[in-house]
This record gives structure tokens, sequence and C-alpha cells, in this order.
């Protein structure tokens, strides 16, 4: 199985708007038993004083989706967020909340996704 983060190397987000994390485990016999999320290689707590922080996991036959929500994110929220389902490999993403606006660039991907 194979975990990846989408849209990463690197996300870019403006300061009190929601980062929305979508990590996809494909290649997986079977759904993982669990998916952690990490923040700066702490385990994210659901319910810590922040406030805001959400997961939602979809469990399907051949992927297995797992999306983590930040509400109103503030620039102290930027580092590196990762991923890691029970059966597969870590994926990881850095986040940068900036004040302002935030222009979008689309490059191709050449990871095939």
């Amino acid at each position: 199985p194979t975990a990846t983060i989408l849209g990463g190397p690197e996300l870019y987000v403006g300061a009190g708007s929601t980062i929305n994390l979508t990590c996809a485990i494909r290649f997986s016999s079977e759904p993982p038993a669990y998916i952690f999320w990490y923040y700066d290689n702490n385990v994210l707590s659901y319910d810590s004083p922040r406030g805001g922080v959400s997961v939602i996991t979809e469990k399907g036959t051949d992927v297995t989706t797992s999306w983590l929500l930040i509400q109103l994110a503030q620039p102290s929220d930027s580092g590196e967020y990762r991923c890691k389902p029970s059966n597969a490999n870590t994926a990881s993403i850095r986040v940068h909340v900036i004040n302002g606006n935030v222009h979008l660039l689309l490059l191709p991907n050449l990871n095939g996704y």
C-alpha cells in the first residue's frame, strides 16, 4: 500500500481559511485499521484547546481517504503534517499559512496523480 497527501509537497493557504489535507491510501488489499495525523512529529489532538480540528475517514475497496480539516488557519499552524496509516508508508506535506491573499499557481504534476 502507498499513502499520498494530495497537492504536496508544499501547500500555501491564507490565514483565516480552512486547511484541508487529503491523504489517499491506495493498492491495499484491505483498508488500514487506523490512520494517524501528525503535526511537527506530534500526534494531532482533535480535542486540543486550539479547537477547529477534525478528521473524516472514508474506507473504500480501492482507496481509503482521510481528510484533515483545520478551521481558521493561523501562521502558527504552519509546519509539516504527516498521514500515517497502519498498513502503509508515511506521507507528508509542508503547510504555509500566510497573511494576505494567496495566488494559486498551477503546475503539471509529474507523479501521475
